[in-house]
């Protein structure tokens, strides 16, 4: 993305820590490519704000408003000083005739973002919270190169606090969840990884909670 960076750098755009992107359900013709800092996708689901993505640079969001006229589906909130490239369906089709091949990268970025969105949004239908966290670990295996039916141990390098987000809960509630799956030798807790003994154990618990609610 550092041609794309260069090339477009009159497009560059900087919100502080706390600002307000983009809202919820406002009408929106422009999309994002964070250069620089984090970005915090939050929903409003019921009478509850979660968040259901934390963007970092390289990654895509508001896409939608490109591939498709519709109101935003989340909002989008600066979680440190952020630096974007900010682009609409105008600019982004001068791309598309001018440099096919960058314009592919971000088209491959767009498909990528809308699965993650639905997946992630799966996991936030689970009403049981230690399904909730137990799907995040299936999420996060989805995307290792290994097939989890020839696996049973996974290891994750990720902390307490972004499984917290990806499950829409607060972080102690969280460490709860973890503490009960410890105690029950489902996990291994480590300062800077999670090893999950047997993910095949978690699809099962995580596809019972889905059939009960259903």
């Amino acid at each position: 993305m550092d041609a794309l960076g260069q090339m477009f750098q009159r497009f560059s755009k900087t919100f502080q820590a706390g600002s307000i992107i983009f809202c919820e359900y406002e009408p929106g013709d422009n999309f994002y490519l964070i250069q620089s800092g984090r970005v915090q996708i939050v929903k409003i689901m019921g009478d509850l704000e979660k968040t259901i993505d934390v963007l970092k640079p390289g990654e895509v969001f508001g896409e939608m408003a490109i591939l498709e006229e519709a109101p935003r589906s989340a909002s989008a909130i600066a979680a440190d000083k952020v630096q974007v490239l900010e682009f609409n369906r105008a600019n982004f089709e001068i791309l598309m005739r001018g440099n096919p091949q960058i314009a592919l990268k971000l088209l491959k970025l767009f498909t990528r973002r809308i699965y993650d969105q639905k997946r992630r949004f799966m996991i936030l239908t689970l009403e049981d919270i230690e399904a909730r966290v137990a799907d995040v670990f299936l999420m996060l295996a989805e995307k290792e190169p290994l097939q989890t039916s020839e696996v049973e141990t996974i290891e994750f390098k990720t902390s307490i606090d972004d499984i917290a987000h990806w499950a829409g809960l607060p972080p102690a509630q969280c460490k709860t969840v973890l503490s009960h799956f410890l105690q029950q030798r489902r996990i291994e807790l480590y300062v800077d990884r999670i090893v999950v003994k047997n993910i095949n154990d978690f699809q099962r618990f995580v596809a019972s909670r889905r059939k009960t609610k259903e």
